[in-house]
């Protein structure tokens, strides 16, 4: 393996010295925003009593958070172990020779391997650099934050009596992956990626298994809440401020709901734990945009086309986005149609 492949992502005496300077001061920033809450809690309360949008917009942040929390804290753990515990070593010797099939084994082992959005970027990475097929290492890369139990459980809380939300979102982003991983076999190209990988690295010679485990866990945790806040603050603030008049005229226009909503997830960029709780408040729109919502998020947004750009070149990120943006759609407005009847 060559010096840039085995140096990439392992940490320095001076970036561990960053990270623990960050880390610290987050948890200072939490602290400070604690005292804040508790000091000026009452007043803003007092404030808020008199409008009753704000008290509208609080109570839709609330319920979006609170729900999604468990099993943000759920996914974070399971994504911690599997840092320490599976390693991409173990990943590549269970994928056939055979390209084709590698795609359906790698789709297909995101149902067991829960894992957030950015960090299977370098799992992807690691895979690729320790010769397993670029078209698994991809097919992994979108089917693992998309169609494990946790998200699938947090899919059917946030939807309650539509199992078909649930089945289309489990086939809906696998077929994304496997589409993906056929069409990169057929089309990709080696010289889209950079010489020199970069990217969020776990797996480092020498430290224990429960370093590995806390620290992807934080990693993961801090990541996902910041986005879970953003996230729940558009959803109250689709409701307060977008008129009820422009949903109701956009539920009425199949293709441009679809299209709207495949376009604020890439925007919104939410965690796979979390989305399905702020797609549910968008009651007044129709479940398959919804549906195709939670399709396109976890296959590509804002954040993942930064982390693919660094982590596999810009040339591909520019390729490789454009291109989930467009089958994860058309899988999750096919999966709708089939698991929901249409649009409803």
């Amino acid at each position: 393996m060559s010096e840039a492949s085995t140096g990439a992502g392992v940490p320095t005496e001076r970036s561990g010295g960053r990270a623990s300077r960050w880390h610290g001061s987050s948890a200072s920033v939490l602290a400070g925003l604690l005292v804040l809450g508790l000091v000026c809690g009452p007043m803003v309360s007092r404030w808020m009593a008199g409008v009753p949008r704000v008290q509208t917009a609080v109570t839709i942040f609330t319920g979006v958070f609170v729900q999604a929390v468990p099993f943000l804290v759920l996914g974070v753990l399971i994504s911690g172990a599997i840092a320490a515990f599976v390693s991409p070593e173990l990943l590549r010797k269970l994928l056939p020779r055979n390209e084709s099939a590698a795609v359906v084994v790698a789709g297909a082992a995101g149902i067991a391997l829960p894992g957030c959005e950015c960090g299977v970027v370098p799992v992807a990475r690691r895979l690729m650099d320790q010769g397993a097929p670029g078209a698994a290492a991809f097919a992994f890369l979108l089917s693992a934050p998309a169609v494990n139990p946790v998200v699938l459980v947090a899919t059917a809380v946030a939807f309650p009596g539509q199992p078909g939300m649930v089945a289309g979102r489990f086939a809906g982003s696998l077929a994304t992956a496997f589409v993906m991983g056929w069409l990169w076999a057929r089309f990709g190209r080696p010289e889209w990626f950079t010489a020199r990988p970069h990217g969020h690295e776990h797996h480092v010679p020498g430290r224990s298994r429960w370093v590995v485990f806390t620290e992807a866990a934080r990693h993961d945790f801090l990541q996902a809440a910041a986005f879970l806040v953003i996230g729940a603050a558009a959803a109250a603030a689709l409701h307060v401020l977008v008129p009820a008049e422009w949903f109701r005229s956009l539920a009425g226009q199949p293709v441009a709901s679809v299209l709207v909503l495949a376009a604020l997830a890439v925007v919104l960029a939410l965690c796979s734990e979390a989305d399905a709780f702020v797609a549910s408040s968008m009651s007044s729109l129709p479940l398959l945009p919804r549906l195709v919502f939670l399709v396109v998020g976890p296959a590509v947004d804002v954040k993942l086309f930064a982390m693919q750009a660094g982590t596999f070149g810009r040339r591909f990120a520019l390729r490789f986005a454009p291109a989930t943006f467009v089958v994860a759609t058309v899988c999750g407005s096919v999966a709708g149609v089939i698991f929901l009847g249409g649009v409803r």
